[in-house]
């Protein structure tokens, strides 16, 4: 079983600064609580391949995960996969940027969550909190982006 969570928020930003913080990749712990640690690899611009190993703790347990980038569309989209082995996943996730006015973008981010084994049976409750905290997870990308 799979399923789709999105958020979507408007930042007072210009699209060129929202693309640029979130395809830094590394900030996620600025809006995502779940995320302890994340490292880039290779250091630099992200780029198509760019692989973002984090630490992250849901519902009290404690994983590594793995996210390659497989598509960018500076300043407008960014598309990943998890290529770690949890039992949930995300087989597609991104980000989709429209700037609304000079200084406004809207960014929708989506998650597509897959289980796998186990997972298969945790993935609607994975799915169900994730929905019920999207519009909040918006309002934390919005924040941490119009603070920096």
């Amino acid at each position: 079983m799979s399923g789709q969570f999105e958020a979507v928020t408007e930042i007072d930003r210009p699209i060129e600064e929202v693309f640029a913080y979130l395809a830094q990749g590394t900030n996620d712990p600025k809006f995502s609580p779940r995320v302890q640690r994340i490292d880039k690899e290779p250091a630099g611009a992200t780029v198509i391949g760019t692989v973002f190993r984090s630490t992250v703790k849901d519902a009290g347990m404690t994983s590594q995960r793995e996210i390659r980038i497989t598509e960018l569309e500076v300043p407008r989209k960014i598309r990943w996969t998890e290529t770690s082995k949890n039992s949930v996943t995300s087989s597609e996730g991104g980000y989709d940027l429209d700037a609304i006015s000079d200084g406004t973008t809207r960014v929708r981010l989506f998650n597509v969550l897959e289980g796998h084994g186990i997972g298969k049976l945790l993935v609607s409750f994975a799915l169900g909190a994730a929905r019920k905290d999207a519009p909040a997870f918006g309002e934390r990308i919005k924040k941490a982006i119009e603070a920096s």
